[in-house]
């Protein structure tokens, strides 16, 4: 980025010691006009980017613990961030298009007042509008708080239910915990992208505010079974961005 550029930046994280891995991403990025820089989480104490492409890949240094980090701090949590899968050589694999992150407990106050910002319940008391909440108890705080903003709510216990309720039902906006019975939330929301009707359905994911090694670890290899073989082209990753002129 040049000295007096005015574009705002978006961030690259979770790639420790080895920069050179955001070469690729840098790229594309910079093709669409924006300001990409290979940062730490201890950057953003001094200024905050557009938003952060963070890589949970196995090859991330901590691309979990930062997730978690950010979104647990009022001071970070919103910032919008983008998961993307970086190959050992920095490749793009996949990028996951989630709506947002809230951290467990819930946090009706936020909860609310996010869904307010991004223009979700405008139309909850015109229209019979919907959420589905898929957790493997269900959760009824969180029940509750969406049927005190005017939506309707249904319950899904796996992501297999999920997918048989959003086909018949297809909710408003859904809000999953990271990891269920039969899949992980990165399956299910890959799955949803698979039919027109669906596919842009907002989609949440709950994360607990402390993950286990073996929990981060069996998350980025969700992530790594769900990647394309081949990398994402330029013009195939920018479709996740809105281009900048």
């Amino acid at each position: 980025m040049t000295q007096g550029d005015d574009r705002r930046e978006l961030w690259i994280m979770g790639l420790g010691k080895r920069p050179e891995r955001g070469a690729i991403v840098s790229g594309y990025l910079e093709s669409a006009g924006y300001a990409p820089r290979i940062a730490g989480p201890e950057e953003l104490a001094s200024s905050k980017p557009l938003g952060i492409l963070l890589d949970l890949s196995p090859y991330s240094d901590d691309g979990w613990g930062i997730l978690l980090n950010l979104k647990s701090d009022v001071e970070t949590r919103d910032i919008p961030i983008l998961p993307i899968f970086l190959s050992e050589l920095g490749k793009v694999g996949g990028v996951f298009q989630v709506a947002g992150f809230f951290t467990l407990p819930v946090d009706e106050e936020y909860i609310a007042s996010k869904l307010a910002v991004l223009g979700l319940t405008e139309d909850v008391m015109d229209y019979d509008l919907h959420s589905l909440i898929v957790t493997r108890k269900g959760d009824e705080q969180l029940s509750r708080l969406l049927e005190g903003l005017g939506f309707g709510v249904e319950n899904a216990y796996t992501g297999k239910e999920a997918l048989a309720l959003v086909t018949i039902g297809h909710p408003y906006l859904i809000i999953s915990s990271l990891m269920h019975p039969d899949m992980g939330a990165f399956e299910l929301l890959e799955r949803l992208k698979l039919y027109p009707q669906t596919r842009n359905i907002p989609f949440f994911i709950l994360i607990k505010d402390a993950m286990k090694d073996g929990e981060r670890s069996a998350m980025s290899r969700e992530i790594d079974h769900l990647v394309r073989k081949k990398s994402l082209s330029r013009e195939e990753f920018l479709t996740y961005l809105r281009k900048r002129n």
